[in-house]
């Protein structure tokens, strides 16, 4: 067993003193071992670090934007350097498999690398006036301090993904990592301080969501806060965040069906959706979470989904590169899972496969197949966030938008076919943020990743999420000639 680690907060340039003396373990999901603690954080904590960006924040926005855009740089080198520490932490504090998280961490450094292209890119813009001698100028400008509230299931890119935008745009960031994957975080923490970003330009607390959370919603010096996780907390926050009407970015929960017609590649199509399905054993809010297929071709497909989802590989990412996927995240997501699928077979879903924990030591979960499943039932509605897809059938396209739509859910979406036609009364009828066409579900970071309904306020990525992080300055002048 390893020696645990404690970890210290990054507040104004210094990781900090433990000033509450009290700690939260970190628990390796795949042992079910301490592996590290973290301080349980206090307001205070919290109020500090916010102090320390908004002073910070007053002389960051005045240097040049390209100026900015190379720390971003200096920081992707580094974590190039640390990659191979870097994916050893993810997997041990999340479960990620080595491949994954090694992804996660490449793709983050490129990830800043891209925001800091934008140092030179984005713009105001000079609108025409009704009067002669006027000229009227639209400034876009940094926001101020913002805060963000990062989830354990990308934990380190959702680190980049809030704060290169963030600082690229002028603006300082006080991050709150998740308390079940707060070691990554930590090493962010040492690159900034190592690359000389300015003190109190990047901060990073950590604690419980009830205590350090509510300050980053609540705090009047914090002008936009960016969460990724559950509705439930993005509505915590909202109601926080009220008090001063404070901007929110929420990216929440999602429902993604998947719908596979009678002309898909069904090689295609069981392969994508197993992809999207067991990605971080099933723990991403974008993975295709109800699959629609075509009455015509459902058995033929039933047999190549549940035959590839046997063959699935799981178990202990730290020990074994050869693995398809790991653990769930914690004890409380494992019973959440099992309770899901034990509730649909009891409302009348049959197991094609799996179903059942798999071991007494961590949180492993069999890769889950259900059929005869229906719209009404909870497995269609709530979101999962385990290896679990449930099989409902179809007969026409109408009726699979109508399904797919049939949700509280906006975030994804997916549709397999040959036919082009189909392909375009989809994406005009489909209500979500984002449709993959025969493809599984993962965004490019040059796209736009932004939910309809409860799945959130706002997004990232691209040139509209940078644009999330600026407000507008608009100036009438007028001249006398």
């Amino acid at each position: 067993m390893e020696k645990v680690k404690q970890l210290a907060m990054f507040i104004n340039g210094s990781f900090t003193k433990n000033r509450s003396n009290q700690w939260i373990d970190v628990v390796n999901p795949a042992t079910e071992e301490v592996i590290s603690r973290i301080p349980d954080g206090t307001n205070e904590d919290a109020a500090q670090a916010i102090w320390a960006a908004e002073e910070a924040q007053k002389t960051w926005e005045r240097m040049p934007a390209a100026a900015r855009g190379s720390y971003l740089r200096r920081i992707a080198e580094k974590i190039r350097e640390r990659e191979a520490e870097l994916t050893r932490t993810i997997v041990r504090e999340g479960g990620k498999t080595q491949a994954l998280a090694r992804t996660e961490v490449l793709f983050t450094a490129d990830y800043l690398d891209y925001t800091a292209e934008w140092a030179r890119r984005y713009e105001g813009e000079i609108i025409q006036s009704d009067r002669p001698n006027e000229n009227i100028f639209l400034f876009k400008k940094p926001i101020g301090v913002i805060s963000g509230i990062l989830p354990w299931n990308f934990p380190f890119f959702l680190i980049a993904r809030k704060a290169g935008p963030a600082l690229v745009t002028g603006n300082t960031i006080v991050v709150k990592p998740s308390q079940q994957t707060p070691e990554n975080a930590f090493i962010f923490s040492e690159i900034v301080q190592d690359v000389g970003l300015p003190p109190g330009v990047f901060n990073m607390v950590t604690g419980r969501g009830s205590v350090i959370g509510r300050e980053l919603a609540a705090n009047p010096k914090v002008g936009m806060v960016s969460l990724t996780g559950s509705v439930s907390a993005g509505q915590k926050v909202m109601e926080a965040a009220s008090g001063n009407i404070t901007k929110v970015s929420l990216e929440l929960g999602g429902k993604a069906p998947a719908i596979v017609m009678d002309d898909a590649n069904l090689g295609l199509a069981v392969k994508a959706i197993i992809a999207s399905r067991v990605i971080n054993t099933g723990q991403v809010c974008n993975c295709a979470e109800r699959v629609y297929v075509h009455r015509d071709v459902k058995d033929a497909f039933l047999d190549r989904l549940t035959e590839g989802m046997k063959r699935v590989t799981y178990g202990d990412p730290s020990r074994t590169e050869a693995v398809d996927m790991g653990p769930l995240i914690d004890k409380q997501a494992m019973t959440a899972v099992e309770e899901k699928v034990r509730r649909a077979v009891h409302q009348g879903a049959a197991l094609a496969c799996g179903g059942h924990r798999t071991s007494d030591k961590g949180y492993f979960f069999e890769p889950t197949v259900l059929t005869g499943v229906t719209n009404e039932m909870d497995i269609m509605r709530e979101e999962t966030f385990g290896p679990v897809i449930p099989v409902a059938e179809f007969s026409t396209l109408e009726e699979a938008i109508e399904l797919a739509n049939d949700s509280e859910y906006g975030l994804t979406s997916s549709l397999y076919t040959k036919d082009l036609e189909n392909a375009f009364i989809a994406i005009r009828r489909l209500k979500f943020g984002e449709t993959y066409m025969n493809r599984e579900n993962f965004e490019a970071m040059q796209g736009f990743h932004a939910g309809w309904r409860k799945s959130g306020i706002g997004g990232a990525d691209g040139k509209h999420g940078l644009e999330e992080y600026l407000q507008t300055h608009v100036v009438y002048l007028e001249t006398s000639k």
